[in-house]
């Protein structure tokens, strides 16, 4: 008879997968069957062929995820149950001397493993799907070079991490977990403090807003908001492609704002504007914090569960794991973790809509509500994105309100002659 915590991992195994699968398939279903229909808020913005154009790129993009989905399924089916994590342990310890040191290159071999699947997917995406709609810019020379310095920097960061966690759980005694958790989050806060100026330039280019008119605007805009940054910054994203973006970075004094290049093509002045206030409705209403804060506290929750579960017998067994390592233990955990909460996912998807919905109402306060309905409307038809996802797909995995709820919402806050715009 298999162990019962076998029995739970299987189910919710299919559970969390079955769920993945349906979800996708639904999603298929809803943006074919609308494809030739635009919704009546874009009729006179969107022409039937954009519209059409963002249902076959989402359609590409959703299809690629089943083959994410069946990749995904069969790397934990096969560390797991198929023994494949205990194989893994052998051969570190064949090459390492030492728990730490094995502990440390199994938790970094199997990032690697991990990794290393996911290539071909990743090429696939970006040098078929991005370049047959039209958003990719990237050589295969240049994606070559950014996935080398993603592992050569994950591995800086990575191992002297593993071996200071790996350190701390062997010898802070019971308590070990809450040790763990304040490195994790001063590591976390360091990395947030120097990713600007330090990680983000590895991979692109930041310069100074050159356009004085524009950067007259945002500075009058910050005045208002009352929002001090180190500066507004313009980064080469079109090196890699044509997609549009902005966003806030960093902690304290090394915040700063930065625009994509090809965002800064696509929209004019007030439109602009208009985005950055509503990243700005971000920072004053403190969704960064809020969501640093929920991270740091569902971390530490999560690392006194995986304390009481590293002493069971029963947890390793479970999932055919005959040694029992701390480093083991981190890797099951984290392994076996998102099978069991994917489908709480609605929770966070649902948490972090409202933030946008609030920030939304922010930029409407303090810009034009019109300009940032424009400007959205120019970024989904630019991007592609589709305006009819399937209502229960969008409520696990999308992270903003679906096109029309956004508009329709913003729409309402427009002011009347009687109710001017409040500055």
């Amino acid at each position: 008879m298999m162990p019962s915590f076998t029995n739970l991992f299987l189910a919710f195994f299919i559970l969390s997968f079955g769920l993945r699968l349906w979800l996708a398939l639904r999603q298929m279903r809803h943006v074919w069957m609308y494809r030739g229909a635009v919704p009546e808020a874009f009729a006179g913005t969107i022409s039937a062929e954009e519209h059409a154009h963002a249902a076959d790129y989402t359609l590409a993009k959703t299809r690629l995820s089943l083959a994410h989905l069946a990749l995904e399924a069969a790397l934990l089916g096969w560390l797991t149950l198929g023994g494949g994590l205990q194989w893994l342990h052998e051969l570190t310890g064949a090459i390492a001397a030492g728990p730490l040191w094995q502990g440390t290159l199994l938790l970094l071999a199997l990032g690697a493993l991990l990794s290393a699947a996911e290539i071909p997917l990743g090429l696939y995406r970006q040098f078929r799907i991005e370049t047959r709609y039209g958003f990719n810019r990237q050589t295969l020379a240049g994606y070559l070079a950014d996935l080398a310095k993603q592992s050569l920097l994950g591995l800086a960061l990575g191992a002297p991490l593993i071996l200071l966690v790996l350190w701390l759980m062997a010898g802070m005694g019971a308590n070990w977990w809450l040790w763990v958790w304040l490195a994790w989050t001063g590591f976390n806060l360091l990395v947030l403090a120097v990713y600007p100026t330090l990680i983000a330039p590895l991979f692109n280019k930041f310069t100074p807003l050159a356009d004085a008119a524009l950067r007259e605007r945002i500075e009058r805009l910050l005045g208002r908001t009352g929002f001090k940054s180190d500066g507004v910054f313009v980064m080469d994203g079109s090196r890699r492609s044509s997609h549009g973006n902005a966003y806030f970075t960093g902690l304290g004094k090394s915040k700063r704002i930065v625009f994509f290049d090809t965002l800064l093509g696509q929209l004019a002045p007030d439109q602009v504007e208009a985005v950055l206030a509503h990243e700005l409705g971000h920072f004053k209403r403190r969704h960064v914090a809020k969501r640093i804060a929920l991270m740091f506290v569902l971390s530490l929750g999560l690392l006194a569960v995986l304390a009481w579960l590293k002493e069971a017998d029963w947890f390793y067994a479970g999932l055919n794991v005959a040694a029992r390592t701390d480093a083991l233990a981190l890797a099951l955990f984290f392994l076996v973790l998102p099978v069991f909460l994917f489908p709480l996912s609605p929770l966070m998807s649902l948490y972090s809509r409202k933030h946008e919905f609030e920030a939304d109402a922010f930029a409407a306060r303090h810009s034009h509500p019109g300009h940032l309905i424009s400007a959205l409307v120019k970024l989904y038809r630019d991007n592609a994105a589709t305006l009819t996802p399937d209502p229960v797909y969008s409520l696990f995995y999308d992270s903003h309100p679906k096109a029309t709820e956004r508009i329709a919402r913003l729409s309402g806050l427009i002011p009347t002659p009687a109710q001017p715009l409040r500055a």
